[in-house]
């Protein structure tokens, strides 16, 4: 989720909570909101961005890899042919 929207609906709830009795509502509901978002398993935008670089990285050393291997192949074709 981002983080402007936590903030958007932290203070909403303040407001609400400012005009009303519960005063303790609001330690309360964070800490609720807390631990719901915190079993989420969510990962901040940085880490998400790490991990995609890798990926892009890793993505093209596999495609590297697989043109090499195609050309590996290619020249053992014609010597596999010849040998019988």
């Amino acid at each position: 989720m981002d983080q402007k929207l936590l903030d958007e609906i932290n203070e909403k709830v303040k407001a609400a909570l400012a005009q009303g009795p519960a005063a303790d509502l609001d330690k309360n509901l964070r800490a609720m909101l807390g631990g719901l978002f915190s079993r989420l398993d969510l990962v901040s935008r940085e880490e998400f961005d790490v991990q995609r670089e890798v990926l892009l990285r890793t993505r093209a050393k596999l495609e590297a890899l697989e043109k090499k291997v195609a050309e590996l192949e290619q020249t053992a074709s014609p010597a596999a042919g010849s040998a019988q």
